[in-house]
């Protein structure tokens, strides 16, 4: 029986090397994904996201716990800092999700982030479509946290959770641009802090600047990630949030601008390959790095020689 063959009986030891199969780029990982593709199946993506130290973990812990404790199918994607030897993830999903590691209806996997912009690994958006194809229930994607929100991220969820702490609130007016355009609930962890409250009150009055055109308000959950207090709150915000998005048509929205997204993202990769090999075998690259270094030109003009050299007259300038 072939590994697609044990995946497609959802046995979970091929799931795990199909991922790493895909995440590696392995030769036929194209072909893999293509077959995945035509089983979507039913999974609700959620994305939870925020600055470091808003406590994500262990509030994921929570989050996919109580969905299994219903019998629900979970796949949880954490994206990990890159180790800058390994290039691998530098945290353990089963240090960061302790309560999690024997529940059978559970899948986690750590990816590193190598590098990808945004918070989000480069192989994610692979991850969920073979997390979909498997059958999983809820797919949950836990960002990085790099010091920024994470915008990518509705590239690939329907439901995003902002998590935010207590002491967040000082820096809400310069992250209320980004904060906005992404979240769909607003989750204030570790609610027993000082200045909990303030940050509530805070966000609501944001919230309440963006309504939607039907009048509904976007929620704000006080949760505690190590006591569980308010978690079944949250669950129940996102229940709501998806049969509002179905209800309205927004969720069929939100899929179309992923698969547009997804078909992007493919076409710059194979772009960005083809350049790279190209590159790499001429000896151009290695003359503007020493006129680079001698102050003969700039990143820039370097860039647009690269450009200029390999796409001129294939693709359209802007």
């Amino acid at each position: 029986m072939s590994l697609y063959e044990r995946f497609r009986r959802r046995d979970r030891r091929a799931l795990a090397r199909l991922i790493t199969h895909i995440e590696n780029r392995k030769n036929g990982y194209r072909r893999l994904l293509a077959a995945m593709a035509t089983t979507p199946g039913h999974a609700h993506r959620i994305g939870i996201t925020g600055p470091p130290g808003a406590g994500k973990s262990t509030l994921v812990d929570q989050i996919v716990a109580a969905y299994a404790e219903e019998g629900n199918e979970v796949g949880v994607i954490a994206i990990d800092p890159s180790s800058p030897f390994t290039g691998g993830a530098l945290l353990g999903d089963r240090i960061r999700m302790s309560q999690l590691i024997n529940r059978k209806n559970v899948f986690i996997r750590s990816m590193a982030s190598r590098g990808k912009s945004g918070g989000l690994a480069a192989a994610t958006r692979d991850t969920i479509t073979a997390f979909a194809a498997f059958g999983m229930d809820l797919i949950i994607v836990e960002t990085v946290g790099i010091g920024q929100i994470e915008l990518d991220i509705i590239d690939v969820c329907d439901t995003v959770v902002v998590v935010l702490v207590p002491e967040s609130g000082d820096i809400i007016q310069t992250m209320k641009a980004g904060l906005m355009e992404i979240a769909d609930i607003f989750c204030v962890n570790k609610i027993d802090r000082e200045g909990a409250e303030r940050l509530i009150v805070i966000l609501d009055h944001l919230i309440h600047e963006r309504l939607a055109p039907d009048g509904r308000a976007f929620p704000v959950v006080g949760t505690s990630g190590l006591s569980g207090e308010g978690i079944e709150t949250l669950i129940e915000r996102i229940a709501e949030h998806r049969q509002y998005i179905t209800e309205t048509g927004k969720f069929a929205q939100r899929r179309r601008r992923q698969l547009r997204s997804e078909i992007m993202d493919n076409v710059k990769e194979r772009i960005a390959r083809h350049l790279e090999r190209q590159v790499e075998i001429s000896d151009e690259l290695d003359r503007m790095v020493n006129e680079l270094a001698e102050g003969m030109i700039d990143p820039y003009r370097a860039a647009d020689r690269i450009y200029d050299q390999y796409f001129h007259g294939r693709l359209t300038s802007g």
